[in-house]
């Protein structure tokens, strides 16, 4: 009885020592950093010098910077435009936005390729026209 507890006592300690066994593989990978989201509420202020890109002030010190599908026309002259989120009320990838803008034949939707934060660097780096 004796030696039947020292063995499974062994086989525990080599299981529990054997590299493979002791942590899964997903634990030597980096983690992915996590998304960076705004809330269509907190977006106050917005510039383009473009069809294609729009820069969004969110809060007091954050810019994202959407890229369109396509050619937004009029969104480079407009003084208003409704970010909508497809989705909820937070955006997190361009597939979650969507640009209405006004046109001079009615409102127009421009699907949101991509979103991402843009650092303070690049903010400062945005020319006049371009920076919320």
């Amino acid at each position: 009885m004796i030696w039947k507890i020292a063995l499974i006592a062994a086989a525990v300690g080599t299981l529990t020592a054997s590299p493979g066994i002791a942590k899964p593989p997903e634990a030597d990978k980096p983690a992915k950093p996590r998304s960076q989201c705004f809330w269509t509420d907190q977006v106050n202020n917005f510039a383009s010098n473009d069809n294609r890109i729009v820069n969004l002030r969110v809060g007091v010190s954050e810019v994202y910077q959407l890229e369109m599908f396509g050619r937004c026309l009029d969104v480079d002259w407009t003084n208003n435009i409704a970010v909508v989120s497809r989705g909820g009320s937070h955006i997190c990838s361009g597939l979650d936005a969507e640009i209405i803008a006004p046109s001079r034949i009615g409102s127009q939707r421009c699907p949101v390729k991509s979103v991402r934060k843009l650092t303070d660097a690049e903010i400062k780096a945005l020319p006049k026209g371009a920076r919320p």
